[in-house]
């Protein structure tokens, strides 16, 4: 009958265990270093990794209520995974950021300024406090990070109904509000309600048509004097179905203010656009 040497085998067993481990550790590592050194990895964001990073504070350039704080550890892991594969480029894109990061690991705290819905191969979206470092990050950090963490409810197809407000306006009264080929300048900067919404992709958009229906006006940009006339757009509220606001322009030249009223309404799914010199009916 053979004799088994039960001391020797268990003791065989934790080495065992110890040897597959280092070898799956080390194979980690070794795939890790070559998705970097592939450009399908960047290794910037490492100090997030393993719980390290212990808070994310997200902050909107346009609303600064509009703040969240992430503590989340999966959500954090998220993060992680989206950043460490965004690719490193050498130029940022000329859109305004709509997002501040604070990455707080421990006493210290990395910033990065983030376009959002932008998702271009030429021109980095996130990018360093110092512009030294810039990227190219997937769309997944607004759809799995940003947008789930909103608790508020935007109209529906808010882009096409409050930008398509504006064009609408100046498809219709355009003639009455410039009639001696003034400078306009468009407000909507001082619609504080609707900030937390407003995109630099869209507002992008928004002025490539509005110099097909008007090409003597252009956004306000901290220079309303430059202007003489303002439009100025200020919603009175809204619902998913319901768009309701002011645009009230002021006439430099003239010494005048005038107010047109907007009850935009969601049905049948599609938007009706109503735009009026007077009080419309339940404004």
């Amino acid at each position: 009958m053979p004799i088994i040497n039960i001391k020797k085998t268990i003791y065989r067993i934790p080495f065992v265990m110890l040897l597959i481990m280092t070898l799956l550790f080390s194979g980690c590592n070794r795939i890790d270093k070559l998705q970097v050194k592939l450009g399908m990895k960047n290794a910037d964001f490492e100090y997030i990794k393993n719980n390290m990073a212990n808070k994310i504070v997200i902050q909107s350039t346009r609303d600064l209520g509009f703040r969240f704080v992430v503590t989340d550890k999966s959500a954090i892991k998220e993060l992680y995974s989206i950043l460490s594969s965004a690719k490193k480029v050498d130029r940022k894109s000329s859109l305004k950021a709509d997002y501040t990061f604070e990455i707080h690991k421990g006493d210290k705290v990395y910033k990065f300024d983030y376009i959002a819905g932008l998702d271009k191969h030429d021109a980095g979206n996130l990018f360093s406090e110092d512009g030294k470092k810039i990227y190219i990050v997937s769309r997944r950090l607004d759809i799995d990070i940003i947008k789930n963490l909103w608790n508020t409810r935007k109209p529906t197809e808010f882009e096409k109904v409050y930008y398509g407000t504006i064009l609408k306006f100046f498809k219709d009264y355009g003639n009455v509000v410039n009639k001696k080929n003034k400078a306009i300048g468009i407000d909507i900067s001082q619609d504080v309600e609707m900030q937390k919404y407003l995109l630099s992709i869209d507002i992008d958009s928004f002025k490539n048509k509005l110099s097909n229906v008007m090409p003597e006006a252009v956004l306000v940009d901290n220079n309303r004097t430059d202007f003489d006339v303002v439009v100025t757009l200020k919603t009175q509220g809204y619902k998913p179905s319901l768009y309701k606001a002011i645009l009230l322009v002021d006439n430099k030249k003239e010494h005048s203010e005038k107010k047109y009223y907007v009850n935009d309404v969601y049905e049948n799914g599609e938007w009706t656009i109503q735009i009026s010199d007077k009080v419309m009916t339940g404004f």
